[in-house]
């Protein structure tokens, strides 16, 4: 089969594209632990792989088809990460520190609707309240926005929560079936 050169190459870019974005979700997914659906999303990304691979080799003396394949790579992972952001997968821990520690903003953040765990801390400057706070990842923007508007200093920390147990947070996802 002979291939137009130029169409050989979008053919390659966009092959590599495709396997490096799956490649990206279906780690993202195997973090999140979605175990099952990162298997079955391998098998589609070990076909896309081996027919851009083939077509790499078979015409390995052309430099553009090894740039198309490395440059479909590299984009790959940029658009992999671009819609695990969008998916949103998984649950977020914030961390707020308030040099406020009456405790109104953890009252105005639960009024909210979020889940506030709350505690008096020392800071280097003195008394702070300190509020964690468990979300779906989707709600992220959203809290960072809230606090800023609530309190335009506090100092936020989040990270990704894997293993969630107990609490007010798996009640409430319980009475709302959301639990996987």
């Amino acid at each position: 089969m002979d291939i137009h050169p130029l169409l050989l190459i979008v053919i390659i870019f966009t092959i590599s594209l495709s396997f490096v974005t799956l490649s990206t979700i279906r780690m993202i997914l195997t973090l999140k632990g979605y175990q099952y659906s990162a298997a079955g999303l391998s098998v589609l990304e070990v076909i896309i792989n081996l027919l851009g691979l083939g077509l790499v080799l078979d015409n390995v003396g052309n430099i553009q088809n090894l740039l198309a394949y490395a440059l479909g790579f590299a984009s790959g992972i940029v658009v992999g990460s671009k819609i695990e952001d969008k998916l949103s997968l998984g649950y977020v821990t914030a961390s707020v520190i308030s040099q406020d520690n009456s405790g109104a903003l953890a009252m105005q953040l639960r009024e909210k609707g979020y889940g506030v765990t709350d505690w008096e801390t020392n800071g280097f400057e003195g008394k702070r309240s300190s509020l964690q706070i468990l979300m779906p990842k989707k709600q992220e923007v959203n809290l960072y926005k809230t606090v800023k508007e609530l309190d335009p200093n506090a100092f936020i920390v989040a990270y990704d929560a894997k293993t969630i147990y107990g609490g007010f947070w798996i009640r409430a996802i319980k009475k709302r079936n959301i639990v996987r």
